[in-house]
């Protein structure tokens, strides 16, 4: 996990136009070598890979960070439970303890132990979800309790997990950044590898031919302390700190600026916290977070602490071309790759 002053430098040098991106472009290269060794020994059999025996959909990325997959992932899994499907949910547990054995996440579970993203996954689905170093182990676990299709979240580049769907999530507004290979740029795969994968959707931005695309819609306020529930509407003309522990935090600061209010970024990494005392002491303004880091606070007593819910909506047709996409790879007999 990188710290906040850390991860403000990469995004100046990854998604702006920063000198020394050119000078760290050897080790990208040998960064890129790597990334096709280690998939042509998964294709070749030289790294063992293997399938859970319910189809896989995988929902990831190709850059380092957050693009909007876990509110994806929530509005995948209700979409496939309202099929009649038993979906259930497996991934890494960034930002917790690696779980080299699979750990059951429910929602009394810490961030701390399983990561901030399968805790509030666990939250909002009610789906089985595990996390472990091993996805394969997480979702053979999955499979043992009940569900009959497995989500990967982030799992992309995880090729130990063989998989029948490979669905793509780009950040609209910033797409591939400058387009080069970690660490001179913020892609974990080249930009080739988008055509390879069953369907692209874009999160914000504009779609392109043969994408699909949605937005986040922010829900209202809720407290921390009490549960009550405020309109955003109501905090419009005030001075906020916002805090946004998440891949793209100018996303969330932009959103509640279009609302109306004075917002005041709080600096913290993705999956990182801070001291939310420490903020209002600084500056009695309300508080206003991510749900995804709204997990990491759930002690907190302060009745102007707030998180916000996010829905995806989808762009008019985006929805029935996904799900169609989908359907059509999980027929019997449809081949499994890895």
């Amino acid at each position: 996990m990188t710290s906040a002053p850390v991860a403000q430098g990469l995004a100046r040098l990854w998604y702006g136009d920063c000198a020394l991106a050119a000078l760290l472009q050897p080790l990208a290269l040998l960064f890129g070598l790597g990334v096709r060794l280690r998939r042509t020994a998964y294709r070749r059999g030289w790294l063992a890979s293997g399938h859970p025996g319910v189809p896989v959909i995988v929902v990831g990325n190709l850059t380092a960070g957050g693009a909007g997959k876990t509110p994806l992932v929530v509005w995948l899994v209700e979409r496939l439970h309202a099929a009649g499907m038993r979906p259930g949910i497996v991934s890494r547990g960034y930002g917790g303890a690696p779980q080299a054995e699979p750990l059951h996440v429910g929602a009394a579970t810490g961030p701390d132990t399983a990561g901030d993203e399968p805790v509030l996954l666990a939250r909002r689905t009610g789906v089985p979800v595990m996390v472990c170093v091993d996805r394969l182990k997480a979702a053979r676990a999955v499979v043992r309790e009940g569900a009959d299709v497995i989500v990967a979240d982030d799992g992309l580049q995880h090729y130990a997990l063989r998989r029948d769907v490979e669905i793509l999530v780009v950040d609209g507004a910033r797409r591939w950044g400058n387009g080069r290979l970690l660490p001179a740029g913020p892609l974990r795969e080249p930009p080739a590898r988008a055509a390879e994968v069953d369907a692209v959707v874009v999160n914000g931005g504009e779609a392109r031919a043969g994408e699909a695309g949605f937005t986040l819609r922010l829900g209202e306020a809720v407290s921390l302390a009490t549960g009550e529930r405020r309109p955003l509407a109501a905090f419009a003309g005030q001075r906020v700190h916002a805090l946004a522990g998440i891949g793209n935090p100018a996303r969330f600061h932009e959103a509640l600026a279009a609302l109306g209010m004075q917002v005041a970024p709080v600096p913290v990494a993705d999956h990182g916290r801070t001291d939310l005392a420490g903020l209002r002491r600084e500056a009695p303004w309300p508080i206003l977070m991510t749900e995804k880091d709204a997990v990491k606070y759930a002690g907190c007593r302060d009745p102007q602490a707030w998180y916000l819910p996010v829905d995806v909506q989808m762009f008019p047709g985006s929805a029935e071309w996904l799900m169609t996409r989908i359907a059509s790879r999980l027929k019997p007999g449809g081949a499994i790759r890895g």
